[in-house]
């Protein structure tokens, strides 16, 4: 078997990366990040909006409450404001 021949690399190594790669590389960076900080917001508003739909849902169902006290039912068409009262042996029992 004979010697293997050692190789020596003559050519210095790169000391940095080049200007053009440093942008590359912080740009594609800085949007991630900024894509991050977004996120964050976009959570926060979220959350936000959560607890503005429990508070309506509440409000809900305190309305629905005056309706039962007021007309027996609160089966209310929403866009017409039309009380659907209970049938009662296939009649509509109207409140007087």
């Amino acid at each position: 078997m004979g010697k293997k021949e050692k190789v020596v690399d003559l050519k210095p190594k790169a000391e940095k990366i080049t200007d053009e790669q440093l942008k590359k590389v912080q740009e594609t960076v800085n949007g991630i990040n900024r894509a991050q900080l977004e996120i964050g917001s976009i959570e926060v508003r979220k959350h936000e909006m959560m607890h503005q739909i429990a508070g309506l849902r509440d409000n809900l169902t305190l309305l629905q409450g005056e309706f039962e006290k007021d007309y027996g039912t609160y089966d209310i068409d929403i866009s017409t404001g039309i009380i659907n009262y209970p049938k009662e042996n296939g009649k509509v029992n109207k409140k007087d």
